[in-house]
């Protein structure tokens, strides 16, 4: 049984949108190491989302207690 997989055209606009909307967490970790010795190590964390996104989390109240 063969499935057809529908292919939709994307634009980058729409998709970058997309990602702006609903926001999106990066994070990796790179080393530099030469004969099994690690010289250094990097972590990286980034958090992409669009301005308005994030300012309305900011208003937003923890859960019980009262809205500022």
């Amino acid at each position: 049984m063969t499935h057809a997989i529908e292919r939709r055209e994307v634009a980058l606009v729409d998709l970058l949108d997309r990602v702006l909307a609903g926001g999106v967490v990066i994070a990796g970790e790179i080393t530099l190491s030469i004969a099994d010795i690690d010289l250094v190590r990097i972590s990286l964390r980034a958090l992409i989302a669009s301005v308005r996104m994030e300012d309305e989390d900011e208003h937003r109240a923890p859960p019980g207690r009262p809205p500022p």
